[in-house]
């Protein structure tokens, strides 16, 4: 399984906010301080706001702060929120398919399992469990806090 560089940054972007002891932060900071696109990570912020993670405040002092605690932001729902597909293999979607063995092919099952499996262990962890050392990602993306 690949996740799309927008459900990762959806997820380093929470971890961001959450590590910086929700205060509000602007898209450029994050972007600088993890490393990626502002441009993209705008587009990231908006979806984060309409699932309910984060509010955005425009103008002086306005930015991005979580609006749950991390505790209530489970991983299984945010990659199940963000990625556009869970298309495995070319199977996966009778659309595109052209597998010759589609019909009689024992592997859909087996990665179907898979992926279940894989999301299963995402529900089992929340925001909170990512934020374990929170001055260790503070000092690691280069953060100081008063």
């Amino acid at each position: 399984m690949h996740l799309t560089k927008f459900t990762d940054n959806a997820l380093r972007c929470l971890i961001f906010l959450g590590a910086t002891d929700a205060r509000s932060s602007t898209v450029r900071e994050i972007a600088d301080h993890m490393g990626m696109s502002a441009d993209h990570l705008t587009k990231v912020v908006q979806r984060l706001a309409a699932l309910g993670l984060v509010e955005t405040t425009r103008g002086v002092g306005g930015g991005v702060r979580l609006v749950r605690e991390p505790d209530d932001i489970p991983l299984g729902r945010l990659v199940r929120e963000t990625e556009q597909n869970f298309t495995l293999v070319e199977c996966f979607d009778a659309a595109t398919n052209q597998c010759p063995i589609a019909p009689v092919c024992a592997l859909p099952p087996v990665l179907d399992e898979a992926l279940e499996a894989f999301l299963a262990v995402l529900d089992r962890r929340s925001l909170a469990d990512l934020l374990r050392e929170p001055r260790r990602l503070r000092r690691a993306v280069g953060v100081t806090t008063s």
